[in-house]
């Protein structure tokens, strides 16, 4: 039998922990794989050893995989294999500027979503049958598949110290983002010590304010840089955030979250608007009411039921179903002539071979 081939297709680091699960299940059911890095905000040195990187657009179509793994927003036509969405984050209801919901935005460049939820899916399903060229399948993100098995050895665990431990999340979004609002009440929290206090930002977050929060680390807070949160999420008790969707995942924990002018009003959120507000919050989140952990429970059923750790077997097995049926498409995808054009200009690529 001839082995199957996936490409991993990142352009952001934190892709390195939602396709590594999958990579897991492809390589135990004999599959093989390869890594292509577009851009420069992606780095190479968090490659494993085992890991195989292909350097160019050449090389990935000498090596020809059948599906691509994407949790980006784009990937080009002009490389081979059935193109899988299997995002980067979950549904923050973040508006992009053609005012429409972001995760929702069709670009013409897949075959298969693997949605996370029914919260999702039926959206998607919606714009499946709208567009005919693409299908929907719910299988959960395999990037939490490590989320509901302990981390051996984590280092954000520290069984000495027996204080409630606080995670810090912001997006890089200047709207949205609750950092530059924020840096001298976690000042001011961090040298009351009450609480550890972890910090972690989205990696596109502008390096002034990174570098302001790295100038207030001390023994109570920890500025932390990594292509995994999962350790990050599993070692809080409580968060703090904004609109980020990577609350969603902190949530499928069935831990509280307090949120710093979140526009979404939502019940199993604790919303602040004041600076004056966040620590009392806080202070309630970690008593875990009970009007509110169900108000979790229930947004957890709609965003992502899944927490047998199977979500990359179900991607994998949607994506195989896809490679094998011959008949898969029953309209042919777009040209989408700009993004493509937009995407040869980045990877200098201006062979006319495109495989749609």
């Amino acid at each position: 039998m001839i082995k199957k081939r996936y490409l991993m297709y990142i352009s952001q680091n934190y892709s390195y922990a939602i396709l590594r699960p999958l990579q897991a299940v492809i390589r135990a059911q004999g599959g093989e794989v390869c890594w292509f890095l577009e851009g420069n905000e992606v780095n190479s040195a968090f490659l494993k050893a085992d890991e195989q990187r292909l350097f160019s657009i050449d090389a990935v179509n000498s090596w020809k995989p059948d599906a691509v793994f994407v949790p980006g927003n784009v990937v080009p036509n002009f490389i081979p294999g059935i193109k899988v969405a299997v995002f980067h984050g979950f549904n923050a209801g973040k508006i992009n500027r053609k005012g429409r919901e972001d995760h929702f935005e069709i670009r013409d460049c897949f075959d298969l979503y693997c949605t996370q939820g029914p919260n999702t899916t039926q959206r998607f399903e919606a714009l499946a049958a709208q567009h005919k060229y693409f299908v929907v399948k719910e299988t959960g993100w395999p990037m939490l598949d490590p989320l509901f098995m302990p981390v051996v050895d984590n280092p954000y665990i520290v069984p000495s110290d027996t204080r409630k431990t606080l995670l810090m999340c912001s997006t890089f979004s200047q709207k949205l983002s609750c950092a530059p609002h924020l840096l001298t009440l976690m000042s001011r929290l961090a040298a009351k010590g009450n609480w550890r206090i972890l910090v972690q930002f989205h990696p596109k977050m502008p390096s002034e304010i990174v570098n302001q929060y790295k100038g207030i680390v001390s023994d109570n807070l920890t500025f932390v840089e990594t292509d995994n949160v999962i350790p990050l999420l599993q070692a809080a008790d409580v968060m703090l955030c904004d609109t980020s969707s990577i609350l969603n995942i902190f949530l499928l924990l069935k831990k509280p979250v307090v949120t710093f002018r979140n526009r979404t009003n939502a019940a199993y959120l604790l919303n602040v608007e004041t600076q004056d507000q966040v620590e009392s919050t806080i202070e309630h989140a970690l008593t875990c009411p009970l009007k509110l952990m169900a108000s979790i429970e229930a947004f957890c059923q709609q965003m992502h039921p899944y927490n047998d750790g199977k979500s990359s077997e179900r991607v994998l097995a949607a994506t195989n179903a896809l490679i094998d049926n011959p008949d898969r498409e029953r309209v042919r995808k777009p040209y989408n002539l700009i993004r493509m054009l937009k995407l040869r200009r980045k990877l200098g690529y201006w062979k006319l071979k495109c495989w749609r």
